[in-house]
């Protein structure tokens, strides 16, 4: 009974990838070669360029494959997919041109065709793969490549995640059936074999979602899904267990689940800590004259020039952070507590935190400090502490002792360091809670990839040029 609409969709989106290439490096090599004047490297008929490039292709293929772009998770994923198009766009044309490097009879006519072949192969990637992601779900309305699911048991889990695919036209799965003791929206059975009996469509998935103490009713299960050929799936009853980074490894001779609080270890720290020191030093030799000009102009108009606060960062480890100076004199180094109390406006205070933590003219700032926080330029210190190795770029927000100390689920987001930006600042964090923020915080370290951070690095670019997670 296994349903193979997903690997018949894998299918088409190799197919697909190759013509779109093919059709994009045949676009570049006329853009180059029939349409601009200028003289070639060499002259190659547009045959046997187009059969040679049809030829080399399939590495570029077999680059995408590597990288998972023919994986469920990723394609069903919009951001990580076109994020996986554009590295495996790049990896893709260092294949071609590593094999027009090596072979005797040159590939490319010119050099531009590799270059327009490149950038048109990576936009005809993204639109024929929202192409396929929209006849995808215009055949889901048909009951076309939908997955049948059976859920098993009485937990809050249960109509959680049939809640959760129960949108048959966008998941492609459809909720069978609950076999649990009652379920207020979905046909409910009391007991497995009962199921199976009444039902009358084939079982694609089965997902359980508690274990019985009757450990025979859990053989059933599984047996049932081995010899029927259904993916199965379930639920652990101690779900922070089953959280951040899982591996299974042998001890002993038996296989033994290894659960760490994060998915940021091994190679990924390296990696992760290599990139923040590079983009730090980088970005603070760009930005040299503008660092120079706001001390300039925070000596003239602020008396100061930078703000120190004791953060928190990863293992509990206290630092100095800096921000440019913003706070008027009399503020500096207050709590907003103590602050809205010193100027008598507790109104304000609860304005403050009802707004997120955040007031479009806070009284406490002078008019260069409001301009910084509002552009995000008062943060630009921090690139130092980034490169002391007490910051990352991205990562959870650095909270003062105080603020985190009384966050139940603190050991996690001190598993990793902590960052300028992150998730929640890039997820409307004028707009969202306390709680909701930290619950983001969680997220991010527990599902960690390098990916991860070049995205909310991206949208963190376009929030700061919008205006729009200013504070």
């Amino acid at each position: 009974m296994k349903n193979n609409a997903s690997l018949a969709y894998s299918f088409l989106l190799v197919i697909g990838d190759f013509l779109a290439l093919l059709g994009a490096f045949s676009a570049a090599y006329i853009l180059r070669v029939k349409l601009d004047p200028r003289p070639l490297i060499e002259q190659i008929p547009a045959q046997a360029y187009f059969l040679t490039f049809a030829t080399v292709l399939p590495l570029w293929i077999l680059v995408h494959a590597f990288i998972g772009l023919y994986e469920q998770r990723v394609y069903e994923r919009r951001f990580t997919e076109i994020g996986r198009l554009f590295i495996g766009s790049f990896l893709g044309i260092l294949v071609v041109l590593g094999y027009d490097f090596v072979v005797q009879k040159g590939l490319f006519p010119a050099r531009l065709v590799p270059v327009y072949g490149l950038f048109i192969g990576f936009s005809f990637l993204v639109l024929f793969r929202s192409f396929a992601q929209f006849v995808r779900r215009a055949l889901y309305s048909f009951g076309i490549g939908v997955s049948n699911v059976l859920i098993i048991g009485s937990t809050n889990a249960t109509e959680q995640i049939a809640e959760a695919i129960c949108n048959t036209k966008k998941t492609g799965l459809r909720v069978l059936a609950v076999v649990a003791e009652s379920s207020q929206k979905f046909k409910t059975y009391e007991g497995f074999d009962d199921a199976i009996f009444r039902l009358r469509r084939p079982i694609h998935s089965i997902i359980q979602t508690e274990l019985y103490r009757d450990q025979g009713k859990n053989n059933a299960i599984l047996q049932y899904s081995q010899h029927n050929h259904v993916a199965y799936r379930f639920v652990p009853g101690n779900t922070d267990l089953f959280v951040g980074n899982i591996t299974v490894e042998l001890f002993g001779g038996l296989p033994m689940i290894a659960v760490h609080q994060t998915a940021l270890i091994g190679w990924g720290r390296i990696v992760k800590r290599l990139f923040d020191f590079i983009a730090a030093l980088i970005l603070l030799i760009i930005i040299a004259p503008l660092l120079v000009l706001i001390v300039l102009l925070n000596l003239l108009f602020t008396g100061g020039i930078f703000f120190r606060q004791v953060r928190l960062t990863r293992f509990n480890h206290e630092f100095r952070v800096y921000k440019f100076l913003t706070s008027k004199k009399e503020y500096t180094g207050l709590t907003h507590e103590q602050a809205f109390k010193k100027m008598g406006k507790a109104d304000q205070l609860k304005a403050f935190y009802d707004n997120g933590e955040y007031l479009e003219n806070d009284p406490r700032y002078t008019k260069l400090g409001l301009f910084l926080r509002k552009s995000s330029l008062d943060e630009l210190p921090q690139l130092f502490n980034v490169l002391t190795g007490d910051l990352s770029l991205v990562g959870p927000r650095a909270l003062v002792p105080h603020e985190l100390s009384v966050y139940e689920k603190k050991h996690a987001i001190l598993s990793v360091k902590s960052g300028i930006t992150g998730l929640a600042q890039v997820s409307g964090r004028k707009d969202i809670s306390f709680e909701e923020r930290r619950k983001l915080d969680i997220f991010y370290v527990q599902n960690w990839t390098f990916w991860l951070d070049i995205i909310i690095l991206l949208k963190t670019i376009r929030t700061v040029l919008s205006g729009s997670g200013s504070k």
